[in-house]
């Protein structure tokens, strides 16, 4: 059989495979589909085993989850300086992407703008090139661009905020944030934003922006993707409890339990991942406090509520 570029990847979340064969990406949740589509890419005949028993390591796996976790690090750092202006994280959630950055920003020098304002003196001003905002959930573009307006020297982590991902017109003002000239002008041109609203028409932005997603790379917009640094996180079963068992030698994860007992918790979630409805941190910290409760028999209860 001739030489074929293989990817498959199944996301339990939205049961559906995710393919990439020769190149040509597409979604489906039926086995026979792939078949399909791989006859038509490839002219050649194969079952879903032999398909899949065709994967070589994609380019992402060239570099392990943890060393991809250490260049968000340094591509993050990178817009806590200044050096780059935004960045976009992709990868399923629960695993460390927000955590990972929020620690980042704060080991680069800056404050999370939530915590300097509960400490602030009545009347202090914030130098806001010094803080980071965190912008989570929905966004329309107005909103959107009175978050870039009020904030247009910070530094904004728009976390899970999809929307403005989606939108046109938000796209649009996101593209003049990031824009790679030496004065970054945002616009208003549409209706008025109402009689008791003084937002100018148009300001420079000067801060930096961090996106944090569970979208897949390939559907953030070509021209966000192109003003930014991208990191890929997307991950295995195998990649996602190497991570977790990564965060979990960390002290600060979960410092009141043992070492033993997130070991053994662990070993449990690698023992039936194929049968997990989830896994993620969340998951861990379940079966550690089932383990930790219930030392002698606990293989049967984390079994039962990780698979149902």
């Amino acid at each position: 059989m001739q030489n074929v570029s293989v990817i498959i990847s199944f996301d339990k979340a939205q049961g559906k495979f995710k393919c990439a064969i020769n190149g040509q990406k597409f979604t489906t949740t039926k086995q026979q589909y792939i078949e399909y589509m791989f006859k038509q890419i490839t002219g050649q005949k194969a079952t879903f085993k032999e398909i899949e028993a065709m994967q070589k390591p994609a380019s992402a796996e060239k570099f392990g989850i943890n060393q991809r976790f250490g260049f968000v690090e340094k591509i993050v750092g990178m817009v806590a300086t200044g050096v780059q202006p935004s960045t976009v994280i992709t990868g399923q959630g629960g695993l460390g992407k927000t955590y990972t950055v929020m620690k980042t920003l704060k080991a680069n020098g800056l404050e999370d703008f939530t915590e300097v304002v509960q400490k602030l003196p009545v009347g202090a001003t914030i130098n806001m090139n010094k803080v980071f905002v965190t912008v989570k959930g929905y966004s329309t573009p107005k909103g959107l661009y009175r978050t870039l307006f009020e904030n247009q020297n910070a530094t904004i982590v728009f976390d899970d905020c999809d929307s403005i991902l989606k939108d046109p017109t938000a796209l649009n003002l996101l593209k003049g944030a990031l824009d790679s000239y030496s004065k970054r002008i945002i616009s208003w041109n549409a209706e008025s934003f109402g009689k008791d609203d003084e937002l100018p028409r148009s300001f420079e932005f000067k801060g930096r922006i961090v996106f944090i997603s569970n979208m897949d790379q390939d559907k953030i917009d070509q021209a966000i993707r192109s003003r930014s640094m991208m990191i890929d996180l997307s991950m295995t079963d195998d990649q996602k409890i190497d991570r977790m068992e990564h965060i979990a030698a960390s002290d600060e994860f979960m410092p009141e339990y043992e070492a033993e007992i997130k070991a053994d918790a662990l070993a449990l979630i690698r023992e039936v991942k194929d049968e997990c409805k989830e896994i993620s941190l969340r998951t861990l910290i379940s079966v550690a406090k089932i383990r930790a409760a219930n030392p002698k028999d606990y293989k049967d209860l984390a079994t039962y509520v990780l698979t149902n």
